[in-house]
């Protein structure tokens, strides 16, 4: 057998091994998507006639609606990888990766596993508040196939990024507790971001916290694709956030993970 079929078939192994445990232990999922939705809900229907005022839309939830999803879906990917966080803490303090050290198996294996499953996990979560979204009254009819396309490779590209910083944060923390806190940051950076109101209406001394992260840019361009606003120069820093994000994360993990157990 090849190295290549090797590695495949290992990584294949684990995925399988992952989507299990988030099967048979699924309420960690669901809390990490309550707080989303809650959010979707709250925002719309407790402030969404004076937040869309604020944002030039009138006294009309539904042009509030519109402008807040893409930055839940954006927060919906940043909570679920959390939960990857979690997840690689617990296998590392658990014994199971001493025991896989021993075996006849590609070393990164586990971390592809941890990896591939945790965007199709967040594929899922965000299929799910979308549909949240659109049950309540979100539309994006303006939308084309190939902006619908580009769109679902924005959300996966974001994922991926954020996964291998979630999987270094899990695989840096001493436990699974630490790693929720460390990995918390990855929800927080939404809320702080052009998520739900415009950067023009926020404090001058607080713009630039909003601006120069990676989360504004993926909405702007996730806004522009779906609602059809201009994306400009976002499109292009997004890539360029998530390259690096994933270069880095990549990177941090495979340091981790190499080193030889204590």
């Amino acid at each position: 057998m090849s190295s290549l079929s090797h590695t495949v078939r290992d990584s294949a192994t684990m995925l399988r091994r992952n989507l299990l445990h988030a099967r048979r232990y699924p309420s960690l999922t669901l809390n990490l998507l309550l707080t989303p939705v809650m959010l979707l809900l709250l925002f719309v229907y407790i402030f969404g006639d004076v937040m869309s005022e604020g944002i030039g839309g009138g006294a009309d939830r539904s042009e509030y609606l519109a402008y807040v999803v893409p930055g839940i879906l954006m927060l919906t990917i940043g909570g679920t990888t959390i939960g990857s966080a979690i997840s690689v803490s617990n296998d590392m303090t658990e014994g199971i990766i001493a025991r896989f050290r021993t075996m006849a198996i590609h070393r990164g294996s586990v971390l592809i596993g941890h990896v591939v499953g945790s965007v199709l996990q967040c594929v899922l979560s965000v299929v799910l508040v979308g549909a949240v979204a659109v049950a309540i009254g979100f539309r994006s009819i303006d939308a084309t196939v190939l902006e619908w396309v580009l769109a679902v490779g924005l959300l996966a590209l974001v994922s991926l990024a954020l996964t291998w910083i979630a999987v270094g944060m899990g695989l840096s923390s001493p436990n699974a507790e630490a790693a929720s806190n460390n990995a918390m940051p990855l929800m927080i950076l939404p809320l702080l971001s052009s998520a739900f109101v415009p950067i023009d209406a926020m404090p001058g001394w607080f713009q630039p916290v909003a601006e120069y992260q990676p989360f504004t840019p993926a909405i702007e361009t996730l806004r522009g694709l779906l609602l059809g606003t201009g994306i400009g120069n976002n499109g292009w820093l997004t890539v360029a956030w998530c390259v690096g994000l994933a270069v880095l994360g990549y990177a941090w993990s495979k340091s981790l993970f190499d080193r030889d157990p204590k």
